[in-house]
């Protein structure tokens, strides 16, 4: 089978997961095409089976902006024609089942099938989505599709609440290949960023607002009064500079560390004894899957799909969106007792392997064949 993955490029969990999906079917055997304006940050090496096509976006002096739908929508055509595709698996609603939609109507009057499955992941459901004037154009793709699915429970029914959808939506849930991440710590990386042997804490995300990474900063300076420890922030985003500001606000820079974007997170991931995500909504949570492979224990807020991830009181604990004080007292019940934080860890690794892709990948394959063989 020859499929067409259309993804956003970029280090937001929905793109990483698409990239990796595309790899792992074109290690069964699959051709994979990625469609999108830039090379996926994942997509390091090219491999059997992986091709790559750029959907070039020209400025025209007619348009105040540039009108990437389009564009995508031609390159879906081109290469649905020239590589004989069977399926688009499109990732988000907006723009990218709207721009397969219409490639679709256009390879139709040409006498060419091509089935399209949508992914909601989120942001095109729970933000972006709820902006009145997306909300036609969302409910109207989503019913187009040939076949719906979302990464957890909580984006289903979030989707079918505020959005006036008939079409079927399936759950499959995000996932990783656990192997990567249960490796060894790095040493020398403890020793360089918590020589007296601290504890680490770390936070990875794109820093968006959504996240309140200023939350994770304000616990961290209740948790350092009790235990030892440095906090470790991962990735890069508009408010990375709000939180810098805070942590020289209450005096905790000297044991605070941004250290930017990593193109793959496993090797950092094993050099920490707690993972912290504070988000507001969260439809899955791909980061503390990550942390939980790494034998990291989570403790994060219990919004959007996250419960359907870290289960409270087994691979840490779930808190109330804001409640740093919360956060900060589950987290120090975590770290100071070390027969405690052995139970959490092994527990973490336990629930990673839920979401390991041997049990997903079957999941996609055969919701593939169906929506092929209509």
């Amino acid at each position: 089978m020859k499929i067409g993955i259309v993804l956003y490029p970029t280090f937001g969990g929905s793109g990483i997961v698409a990239t990796e999906l595309g790899k792992e079917l074109a290690q069964k055997g699959y051709e994979v095409h990625f469609i999108t304006y830039k090379q996926p940050v994942r997509l390091d090496a090219f491999g059997e089976n992986v091709f790559y096509h750029e959907v070039a976006v020209h400025e025209y002096p007619l348009f105040d902006y540039l009108p990437y739908e389009i564009n995508l929508s031609s390159k879906l055509v081109d290469v649905v024609k020239h590589e004989k595709l069977d399926l688009l698996h499109v990732h988000y609603a907006i723009p990218h089942a709207s721009a397969a939609y219409m490639a679709k109507q256009v390879l139709a009057s040409q006498g060419i099938k091509i089935p399209f499955i949508t992914t909601l992941h989120g942001t095109d459901i729970t933000l972006v989505g709820r902006d009145p004037s997306f909300e036609p154009v969302i409910e109207f793709v989503i019913d187009q599709s040939d076949a719906v699915t979302s990464v957890s429970k909580s984006l289903k029914q979030d989707t079918y609440a505020h959005f006036k959808v008939h079409n079927e939506i399936q759950v499959i849930p995000n996932f990783i290949r656990t192997e990567k991440y249960n490796v060894p710590g790095d040493q020398a990386l403890r020793s360089k960023y918590a020589p007296n042997g601290e504890k680490i804490l770390m936070h990875i995300s794109n820093f968006r607002p959504v996240k309140r990474v200023q939350d994770i900063v304000k616990a961290f300076s209740i948790i350092r009064e009790k235990i030892p420890s440095k906090l470790i922030f991962i990735g890069d985003g508009p408010e990375r500079y709000k939180a810098e500001s805070l942590c020289r606000e209450i005096g905790t820079c000297d044991d605070t560390f941004f250290l930017g974007k990593f193109k793959s997170t496993e090797g950092v991931l094993s050099n920490a004894d707690l993972f912290l995500l504070t988000s507001e909504t969260e439809s899955f949570g791909v980061s503390a899957l990550e942390a939980m492979a790494s034998g990291v224990p989570v403790v994060s807020t219990n919004s959007g799909g996250l419960p359907e991830v870290n289960v409270d009181g087994f691979s840490g604990y779930l808190c109330e969106v804001g409640d740093v004080e919360s956060i900060a007292s589950n987290s120090i019940k975590i770290l100071e007792d070390e027969h405690v934080y052995s139970h959490f860890k092994a527990n973490a690794l336990k629930r990673a392997e839920k979401f390991d892709i041997k049990a997903i990948l079957p999941m996609y394959e055969k919701l593939y064949e169906r929506v092929v063989s209509r």
